[in-house]
């Protein structure tokens, strides 16, 4: 899918000699008339793909930061449909941001596939990244989620060997999410060296963009990581802003603008040299 806004963002900032800042928020979260003034604001902060959580009440993959972000966004009743209709008001005024929809099968499954496919072509979503899809489930989805556009992200762990690397990176598109850390989003401990392997090993499979996430706190672990894979995914530590501004959310979109902004100047100071590692 060269054609699709994700392949040309990363063609852009490896053609520019930069690092990719993929901002995670959840929709909905700390009430839904706020997301679309997130997203934008992430977006002046440096934000080069925006990750929208799609909030589920049984969150597997996620820690408690962000298992409470579900249960704010679901307290004012946010659902699939009411999301989309946000990405749609988002592409009102932003054409260029790629949008991916992150979250878990069981939403789209109660609504249907082809439902959920051809709504958010529609709406203006670029792919989508399902925690609990499996790479052996994929070719039950991956046909109509191409039909419509839609990139497929997949997640990759520390303890995935290469036969599955390689298997995951054969169906996904868009680019790869590797999971830094064993266990859940939010949690503190950050190997650079361990990353910087895997991230290695993942690269002798295939040529789609390496993102890290799990564990990206503040502009050091950006500029580490940024060093080794093709972009950063940073979640937790701005979900949690918005946690504690929940009562205040008028205050969001600037807090949220410059903490990117923080992560982006680290990350453009590795300098253009850093995009061909």
């Amino acid at each position: 899918m060269n054609s699709s806004r994700l392949a040309a963002r990363f063609e852009r900032l490896r053609a520019a000699g930069r690092k990719a800042l993929i901002p995670y928020i959840t929709a909905g979260d700390p009430q839904p008339d706020v997301t679309v003034s997130l997203m934008h604001a992430l977006v002046r902060g440096g934000a080069d793909v925006i990750e929208l959580g799609v909030p589920f009440s049984d969150p597997m993959a996620d820690g408690p930061t962000i298992q409470l972000a579900c249960e704010r966004a679901l307290k004012y009743g946010t659902g699939l449909w009411q999301i989309l209709d946000m990405v749609a008001e988002f592409r009102r005024s932003d054409a260029d941001t790629p949008v991916v929809l992150m979250g878990y099968l069981n939403p789209v499954e109660m609504r249907g596939l082809e439902a959920f496919a051809a709504r958010a072509q529609a709406a203006g979503v670029d792919g989508v990244l399902l925690v609990d899809l499996a790479v052996e489930e994929a070719p039950d989805y991956l046909p109509t989620l191409r039909a419509h556009g839609l990139d497929c992200i997949f997640l990759l762990a520390p303890t995935s060997p290469p036969a599955r690397i390689e298997a995951i990176a054969r169906a996904a598109s868009g680019y790869l999410y590797y999971v830094s850390l064993k266990g859940v989003t939010g949690a503190a401990t950050l190997d650079v060296a361990s990353v910087e392997a895997q991230v290695a090993e993942i690269r002798r499979h295939t040529k789609l963009p390496v993102a890290v996430g799990f564990g990206i706190r503040d502009a050091a672990s950006a500029r580490a990581v940024g060093g080794i894979a093709d972009g950063v995914v940073v979640g937790s530590a701005l979900v949690a802003e918005i946690e504690r501004l929940q009562e205040r959310p008028q205050e969001l979109p600037a807090v949220l603008q410059e903490k990117l902004a923080a992560l982006r100047a680290a990350l453009d100071s590795l300098g253009p040299d850093a995009a061909q590692r």
